[in-house]
């Protein structure tokens, strides 16, 4: 695996790592730059392979902090389906971000339903009622995160360029 990043490559690391500590320290329920991150590589990360990698380390990683549940394995597979929606987009926008917060919000929900819901359509649509106050969090986090990426990248890579053309 070529792990030679160009210029553009390392600054979305940069917001990765930001990203990393941003899980860590306290927040909000599920106000996190995860769902951005994943987005923003998968669009940003002209080697693929890191895209899908990427957030999966920082779940990992900060998962050693946060604690591991029988959960983890769907919402890394959520965040998998969003690196792919970043695969398929040509930008960050708020349409592509509600996208993807809807589909970690689906996926994951559905994975709750599976480890602590009764087998039922009401075991179901009590586990996604339940889950809808943390879906607020999500979009406003996945919406914060989304676009202060996409500036963040856009001004310093902007900077870049001017300091390579003088």
């Amino acid at each position: 695996m070529n792990l030679n990043f160009d210029k553009s490559q390392k600054l979305v690391l940069i917001l990765i790592i930001f990203g990393i500590i941003s899980r860590i320290i306290p927040h909000p329920p599920n106000f996190s730059p995860v769902t951005a991150i994943a987005l923003f590589g998968g669009l940003n990360f002209s080697n693929k392979k890191i895209a899908f990698i990427i957030p999966l380390l920082i779940l990992i990683i900060s998962d050693f902090f946060l604690g591991f549940s029988s959960v983890n394995i769907i919402v890394y597979i959520s965040f998998i389906l969003v690196v792919f929606i970043g695969t398929r987009i040509k930008k960050i926008s708020i349409q592509n971000i509600l996208i993807s917060s809807f589909i970690f919000f689906l996926v994951s929900n559905f994975g709750v339903w599976i480890i602590g819901y009764p087998k039922t359509l009401n075991g179901l649509i009590l586990c996604y009622t339940m889950a809808i106050p943390f879906f607020g969090y999500s979009i406003a986090g996945d919406i914060f995160f989304g676009f202060l990426f996409k500036f963040s990248f856009s001004q310093i890579s902007s900077y870049i360029i001017k300091e390579e053309t003088v």
